[in-house]
């Protein structure tokens, strides 16, 4: 397979996580490196589970970060850390089949 311009992030993906530019920019980065030296036999699957792994460190993070704005006890802070963290654990759950990155890796002829 040759080099692929990278694919943007799914839509769904930038729909759940519209509230968190700064995740979605970190999941495009991913992205854009995966593309740049690719070598996997199945590039769809791989940049599933690289997303997916993306989501489950945000996961990590967010959870870290609720406990510290419990132990704060800042309830504004609270609620947006379990906002964050509900976000991100939805998005991991409920990424289906991702039909746009399918597409992408289809066209370039990276299935």
């Amino acid at each position: 397979m040759s080099k692929l311009p990278p694919p943007p992030v799914p839509e769904k993906l930038r729909e759940m996580l519209k509230d968190y530019p700064e995740l979605i920019q970190e999941l495009q980065d991913a992205l854009n490196s995966f593309t740049k030296n690719p070598k996997p036999l199945q590039p769809f699957d791989e940049a599933i589970w690289l997303l997916k792994d993306m989501l489950g460190a945000f996961y990590s993070e967010a959870g870290v970060k609720l406990r510290s704005a419990e132990n704060s006890g800042n309830e504004q802070a609270i609620q947006k850390a379990k906002e964050k963290e509900f976000a991100i654990g939805y998005a991991r759950g409920n990424m289906g089949a991702m039909n746009d990155l399918w597409a992408y890796f289809e066209a370039h002829g990276g299935v």
